[in-house]
């Protein structure tokens, strides 16, 4: 049981050092948002995995809460990021921006209520 917990354990680890290679590797902020925002909560929930065996039923609690935690709120906090990035940060490079008409908009009803 226990060769099985310590490779879920490395296969965790792994799979958070491809995605900080990842984030090293991809050129635009979106892109690395993007990388760590998809692998985090796969190395995390490998690596509780992995962990809550030999920790017995507490420390398994403990890993449990933490991890539904990181699932339910990183996809909303991944989205606001990259919402934060596409204001501020150059898009130049993308062939289609889809919030370009919204943020027109937001523009325009701000301009108006004034």
């Amino acid at each position: 049981m226990t060769v099985i917990a310590e490779l879920m354990m490395v296969a965790g680890a792994a799979v958070a050092v491809l995605a900080g290679v990842g984030v090293l590797r991809f050129s635009t902020p979106s892109a690395r948002i993007q990388c760590a925002g998809k692998a985090s909560p796969v190395a995390l929930l490998l690596a509780s995995l992995g962990a809550g065996p030999l920790l017995g039923i507490a420390g398994s609690a403990y890993l449990a809460v933490g991890a539904a935690a990181m699932i339910v709120t990183l996809p909303a906090v991944t989205a606001l990021l990259l919402r934060a990035v596409h204001r501020t940060a150059d898009q130049s490079h993308l062939a289609i921006d889809d919030l370009a008409a919204d943020r027109l908009a937001a523009r325009e009803s701000q301009s108006d209520a004034c």
